[in-house]
């Protein structure tokens, strides 16, 4: 648990600095763990963020939150969106102190046959769908699941860039979307799983 004490210790200098710190303890998806186990881990840490935060006298409302949703492994059974909003709500709520203003979501990895940016946006979605009031926002900080059909469009081409920012665009506000819990399934264009390419941190 020594990275927990220095995501805080990180978090005090910022705000000894003045700065907004984005508090990032990520629950990796790799390996063939199920839905319940990545649950019982990210509680786990969580729970021990939060001490480490207080001890380090951080100021939770001049902070922001930048967790994993609660999903299984890359490899292991496939939970679906349903499943996935409750038991992330569950995890923040018995974790994550009221005061934490905002909690925006890692994308997370997905398996090379799976859609990283649609399943982001519909597990955003749902979870606003299923619990429209929260002590905190929950919202996105997307870096694949906003990018990928913008990167795989744009290919470093002048020529493509209009379409590229159409692209972006579009999956930013199909986000926005999920923030109030309305984003319909497929409505928005993304590569799907012709984008994603094996990396050495694991699939993009």
């Amino acid at each position: 648990m020594d990275t927990v004490h220095t995501l805080a210790r990180y978090a005090s200098i910022c705000q000894s600095e003045r700065l907004v710190p984005i508090v990032e303890p990520e629950i990796v998806p790799n390996g063939d763990h199920d839905i319940e186990y990545c649950r019982k881990m990210t509680e786990i840490v969580l729970a021990a963020q939060f001490k480490a935060l207080a001890d380090h006298r951080v100021y939770l409302e001049g902070a922001v939150l930048k967790p994993n949703m609660v999903k299984n492994g890359l490899k292991g059974p496939k939970a679906d969106a349903e499943t996935i909003a409750k038991l992330t709500v569950q995890t923040l709520l018995r974790t994550v102190p009221v005061a934490m203003p905002g909690i925006f979501f890692l994308s997370g990895e997905t398996a090379l046959n799976e859609d990283n940016e649609e399943e982001a946006t519909v597990n955003l979605s749902t979870m606003h769908k299923l619990y429209p009031k929260l002590p905190w926002h929950l919202s996105f900080s997307y870096g694949k699941a906003l990018q990928k059909t913008c990167i795989v469009t744009w290919l470093g081409k002048p020529e493509n860039k209009a379409a590229a920012q159409k692209a972006l665009k579009a999956r930013s506000n199909a986000n926005t979307d999920a923030v109030f819990g309305k984003y319909v399934k497929g409505s928005c264009p993304s590569v799907g799983t012709d984008g994603n390419v094996l990396q050495a941190a694991g699939p993009y």
